[in-house]
């Protein structure tokens, strides 16, 4: 899995699993989720998308099953 940074204000990189169907999404503050079930084809729209953000908000977030991969808050232990 090989992650691709994007020109975005919400979005730092986005990866893709082709085996998993899976799209990983790093956002600026640092978190990084994976959305299950995303076809290839809308990754392939999502990198060809003018913007990002929109694409995301209207086609991945709320549409899919998704895990917090990586969180950048630290918490004092």
């Amino acid at each position: 899995m090989k992650w691709v940074p994007v020109k975005s204000r919400m979005l730092a990189a986005v990866a893709y699993n082709h085996d998993w169907q899976q799209l990983y999404l790093r956002f600026r503050s640092g978190d990084v989720y994976g959305y299950r079930g995303v076809t290839a084809e809308q990754y392939e729209e999502l990198l060809a998308a003018d913007s990002k953000g929109t694409y995301v908000r209207a086609h991945i977030l709320n549409q899919y099953p998704y895990q917090r991969i990586h969180s950048a808050v630290r918490t004092a232990s």
